[in-house]
């Protein structure tokens, strides 16, 4: 039997999780996706040069971020023309309420599985 992820083991044991420890959990996302998500919330529609500046990180780390945090929905992507040109895409989050659905959907979809696993045990 192998043990649980001890992410998801610190948090049951936290009497009252932060919001944020529970979005890292049910989503398997990493601290600096956790981070990047808020300062979106906090600046909608940021590009990636302006987040990298926020968040005080590389370009590239950003981005992969950003891949991972659209991946569970948690953002959205939209391309801007520029005036003199050219295009940059924009970044905007899922608002909160929006996000909070989505956990309940994830965990609802684990729950599920760990039903259909359990009921496949032999007797």
């Amino acid at each position: 039997m192998t043990d649980p992820d001890p992410e998801l083991d610190e948090l049951m044991r936290l009497d009252d999780p932060e919001f944020d420890r529970v979005l890292e959990c049910v989503f398997g996302i990493h601290a600096h996706e956790r981070r990047t998500y808020f300062a979106l919330l906090e600046l909608p529609g940021s590009t990636v040069t302006e987040l990298a500046d926020e968040l005080d990180r590389d370009r590239s780390s950003v981005n992969r971020s950003l891949s991972a945090l659209s991946e569970k929905k948690l953002i959205e992507r939209d391309r801007k023309i520029l005036d003199g040109g050219g295009y940059v895409y924009q970044y905007f989050p899922t608002p909160i309420p929006d996000a909070k659905e989505l956990m309940h959907e994830t965990v609802d979809q684990w729950a599920a599985q760990v039903h259909e696993r359990i009921e496949s045990f032999d007797s």
